[in-house]
């Protein structure tokens, strides 16, 4: 299964992509962390090359068996058309699934006030965040909304949609 995560940075994508992870024991691609080790590397990213590297690495992986969850902004129609075109090519199922921040002020905080978990990796403003071309979905997903949730109870919100209620897995 892929498991295709999108949403503006700070909604908590990562953190809940990643518990996501950690329990279906699931390969997890962030392209963060490839497009971070690209610019160490000396490769300018001027475009989609990291979420090309991304692409790939689920195939690879999807082919030997594994679930993947790939933790992206996924902000246009064309990144989102590519993840499920990895899916498909494979004939593998796929989900995805929008994480949203739906209260500005707690989205605001959120971007101000956290730390980067990945050496050298510049976090974006909140006036980057706010103003970064992101187009709405036109495909039904999940959705969700993790103002005012703690990590656990989005998880538990996104096990329920995924129809593992009741499952630790």
């Amino acid at each position: 299964m892929l498991y295709i995560f999108g949403g503006l940075p700070g909604t908590g994508k990562s953190t809940l992509s990643a518990a996501l992870a950690r329990e279906l024991r699931a390969a997890y691609l962030r392209v963060d962390v490839v497009e971070q080790a690209m610019r160490a590397a000396g490769i300018t990213i001027n475009g989609p090359e990291g979420y090309v590297v991304c692409y790939e690495m689920a195939k690879q992986n999807l082919r030997l068996g594994l679930d993947v969850i790939a933790d992206t902004v996924n902000p246009i129609r064309i990144t989102r058309e590519a993840w499920r075109g990895v899916a498909e090519s494979l004939d593998i199922p796929f989900v995805e699934i929008e994480v949203i921040c739906s209260d500005e002020n707690e989205h605001r905080h959120r971007v101000t006030t956290r730390k980067t978990d990945i050496p050298g990796f510049t976090l974006p403003t909140w006036e980057k965040v706010k103003n970064r071309h992101y187009e709405a979905w036109d495909r039904d997903r999940i959705v969700i909304d993790t103002a005012h949730q703690t990590v656990d109870e989005s998880l538990m919100a996104l096990r329920e949609r995924l129809g593992l209620k009741g499952k630790m897995l």
